[in-house]
């Protein structure tokens, strides 16, 4: 499950999948949402929500950096893992 999503952020990285491809892998598949708190369901929405508008305009001339949207997608999936570690005893 988590794997399927960090395999998607190096596919992102490297350019194998497309912005639209890589949203909705995040979104179909993602079965953490299911285990978290609202904050998380709406974090994740805001910054898939910013990478689908990056990708209306050439690479980093966008508000949105799809590199940094990157990186704080990787952070968004450690501290999901993180928070549900932590909850199981």
């Amino acid at each position: 499950m988590n794997q399927l999503l960090r395999n998607s952020l190096q596919q992102m990285h490297t350019g194998q999948i497309k912005t639209n491809q890589f949203v909705d892998q995040w979104r179909e598949h993602n079965p953490l949402l299911s285990q978290l708190p609202e904050k998380y369901h709406r974090a994740l929405d805001d910054l898939l929500m910013r990478l689908e508008s990056s990708q209306l305009f050439s690479g980093e001339a966008c508000a949105f950096s799809q590199t940094d949207l990157l990186n704080s997608l990787q952070t968004w999936l450690d501290k999901a893992e993180q928070y549900l570690a932590q909850q199981t005893p």
